[in-house]
């Protein structure tokens, strides 16, 4: 018996991926990087060890700061991937999911950076960026994001 997969890719097709299943908690994440990144509120995201996930064709990367990078499509710019270099585990956006309803989410990330009319009505945990950040990864952060204006 094969173990179950899940597929998905970019807009354009470029770049396909079949992830092992089960992934780890599927987040919301709210914190201004990951609004950056994705071009919305907010990105939900769903990890997987990085044996977990194949593809068809590396995305492109940027590494959007001293301890992470985010994996995007370099023909239609969609975005796929955020991982932590030191980590085994690597976040596939939902929405890039050829079935993103089968990828409930289980908790609020980055929680300072929600937008205050934002309402999600749920009852998940809700944790700030030095909350999530169990591993100190974020103690030396260099941020290699435009700021604000």
């Amino acid at each position: 018996m094969s173990a179950q997969t899940a597929t998905g890719g970019c807009q354009c097709g470029a770049v396909r991926y079949e992830a092992t299943m089960p992934p780890g908690k599927v987040s919301y994440c709210h914190c201004r990087m990951c609004q950056k990144a994705f071009g919305n509120l907010f990105a939900l995201l769903a990890p997987f060890k990085r044996t977990q996930l194949h593809f068809t064709q590396p995305p492109a990367v940027y590494r959007s700061s001293s301890v992470a990078e985010r994996g995007f499509c370099s023909a239609c710019g969609t975005p796929l991937t955020f991982a932590y270099l030191d980590s085994e585990w690597i976040a596939v956006s939902v929405g890039s999911f050829d079935d993103p309803a089968q990828f409930p989410p289980g908790v609020h990330y980055g929680v300072e950076g929600q937008v205050s009319w934002l309402h999600i009505v749920d009852e998940l945990p809700r944790l700030t960026t030095g909350e999530e950040d169990s591993e100190g990864r974020l103690k030396h952060l260099l941020i290699h994001q435009h700021p604000d204006r």
